[in-house]
């Protein structure tokens, strides 16, 4: 079942280019036979109707985690991601029905990559120090019952992804899913509990309750029998849990600018921007959501960004985008649930303008203080920011990421340049001439993941973050020098 590099690389590029027909679904409503409805009545492993009940299996099933030999937690993540592969398909396609949001053929490759990238019990290790007074081992050692909050911009990949990190640690978790993608979140949570059972581990090292609500999550957040909070979603659910007194890892918002100097290779950086922001309809956090251009080469640019798919918007045409994709109230502006994890394609169609599949990004020039450049928009919609010089590039792009330290991305062959962007922005992703995604493994190192605690510090999370240190100590013995 495994996927190679290259294979993942092929895939992406074939669905980037408008090749994967599966995008036609997002606007389409849910038929009968859909595939939420065939899940709708069946019995899901994990699923309480009582947030009680579901900690308190939680808690059970940890028990029996923890004393487990590492090589059979490592089976169970195996199942993990075996079954993950078997179901990507079905996943993706529930994703999009449920939310309205997002790319059914950009979905299975999230799965994919989670499935085959994911860090398993690999990733913990031992520190230790020998000696004339003994041996001390440094260990990362479970926080027991994990509560994790999960957005409905990447839920089944959320829940794979992290349960395989927390499992392997040793603990398990009660999962917050977001009422909009609750059932997705819940299959996938049925999917870990079966993959568990059938190599002969316990039920219930993931649980959830039938219907999520605030008052469930409250629950979560205080009770005792949770150690460790983990919450990805948007700012005012990381502000609760980190409010809530226990110990908690928040993973928030972005709003990733890109820079684009004039040492960059203009078309490549077109190439990849597009890629970029259009994947999954620029629903992930770390995606380009806007662009910033020393002026010598934005011309270029632009016109390479046309090339690669890209509807240039008019003054008129913009104007009707901002009243369509944004709410404004007493001068401030919130995203228009409807449009967001849209393609390019619905959003223009939503304002009168009717384009072909080709179209997958929509571009636009403007003012920094611009709300669709301000805001963070999850949609391919790209404004395009000149300025004089890289330096008020870096300064610029620095106002726009406003201060979320969560993703920042750069074109460039100046290495001065690339050095002083990175440490300006002081952001938990850096990408440097390539795509957003190349961050979580597409076509760059290192492993995916789609918690990233850039507020609390962590970075991309894996399995040694939902872990706590412990020493050891032997005195006077088992140093054998």
């Amino acid at each position: 079942m495994a996927i190679n590099e290259q294979e993942i690389q092929n895939i992406v590029r074939s669905v980037l280019q408008g090749m994967n027909a599966t995008a036609k679904t997002e606007a389409a409503p849910a038929p009968a036979s859909s595939a939420l409805a065939s899940i709708k009545d069946k019995k899901l492993l994990g699923i309480f109707d009582n947030i009680e009940d579901a900690i308190a299996a939680a808690k059970k099933a940890q028990k029996e985690i923890q004393p487990m030999p590492l090589e059979f937690r490592e089976k169970i993540i195996a199942n993990i991601r075996k079954k993950t592969l078997e179901n990507a398909k079905l996943f993706a396609e529930l994703g999009v029905e449920e939310t309205g949001m997002g790319n059914v053929g950009h979905k299975i490759l999230k799965h994919q990559l989670v499935a085959e990238k994911t860090p398993g019990t690999e990733d913990l290790s031992t520190i230790a120090w020998s000696g004339d007074r003994g041996l001390t081992l440094v260990e990362q050692g479970p926080f027991g019952v994990i509560g994790a909050v999960c957005p409905s911009t990447n839920p089944s990949e959320t829940v794979i992804c992290n349960s395989m990190g927390m499992i392997a640690a040793g603990n398990t978790v009660v999962f917050a899913p977001h009422p909009s993608a609750k059932n997705v979140s819940n299959l996938a949570i049925d999917m870990i509990n079966r993959a568990s059972i059938e190599v002969g581990g316990p039920e219930n090292i993931a649980v959830a309750v039938k219907e999520p609500t605030m008052e469930v999550s409250k629950v979560i957040f205080s009770h005792p029998d949770i150690s460790l909070l983990c919450a990805t979603g948007g700012p005012g659910v990381v502000t609760t849990v980190l409010s809530s007194g226990k110990r908690a890892m928040g993973a928030g918002a972005g709003n990733p600018p890109v820079l684009v100097d004039e040492t960059a290779i203009i078309p490549k950086a077109a190439e990849d921007i597009v890629n970029g922001c259009t994947f999954d309809n620029n629903l992930p956090c770390i995606a380009e959501k806007e662009v910033v251009a020393v002026d010598t080469i934005a011309d270029e640019l632009i016109y390479y960004m046309e090339q690669n798919g890209c509807y240039h918007a008019s003054k008129e045409e913009v104007d009707k985008l901002v009243k369509t994709v944004l709410i404004e109230k007493n001068g401030k502006y919130t995203l228009n649930r409807k449009c967001v994890g849209r393609s390019a394609k619905v959003l223009l169609g939503m304002i009168g303008v009717t384009v072909g599949d080709d179209i997958r990004c929509i571009i636009f020039e403007g003012e920094k203080e611009h709300p669709l450049i301000w805001e963070e928009l999850m949609m391919p919609i790209l404004g395009i920011v000149r300025v004089k010089n890289v330096d008020e590039g870096i300064e610029t792009a620095l106002i726009l990421e406003h201060g979320n330290r969560h993703s920042a991305h750069m074109h460039s062959t100046n290495i001065q340049n690339l050095t002083k962007y990175g440490k300006t922005l002081d952001t938990a992703i850096f990408v440097k001439n390539g795509p957003s995604y190349a961050a979580l493994g597409f076509g760059g190192e290192g492993y995916p993941t789609f918690t990233i605690c850039s507020r609390t510090g962590e970075g991309l999370t894996s399995a040694k973050s939902f872990t706590k240190s412990r020493r050891c100590v032997m005195v006077d013995a088992l140093c054998i020098r």
